[in-house]
């Protein structure tokens, strides 16, 4: 299950994990005009732990998604 809310200046995203034996804290991705961040309890020492992502690689990691294994480098459009 997922949740979409469209704040002032960025699109939150929650991920929550349901259906399974050991489930996981939620994800939380707040998507602004210049980075993407992603957050997640460690319930270990009960920090929020995050992750930045430049828009760069937000674009990279959506292309991995559907390659097989190798190394690549997106090409701009036209380039």
């Amino acid at each position: 299950m997922f949740t979409i809310e469209h704040d002032f200046d960025a699109t939150v995203i929650t991920l929550v994990d349901e259906g399974s034996e050991h489930l996981e804290e939620d994800v939380v991705i707040q998507a602004f005009e210049e980075c993407v961040t992603i957050e997640q309890l460690d319930p270990r020492d009960d920090q929020v732990v995050k992750i930045i992502l430049s828009m760069r690689q937000v674009q990279e990691l959506a292309a991995a998604l559907d390659l097989p294994e190798g190394v690549y480098r997106l090409r701009k459009k036209g380039g």
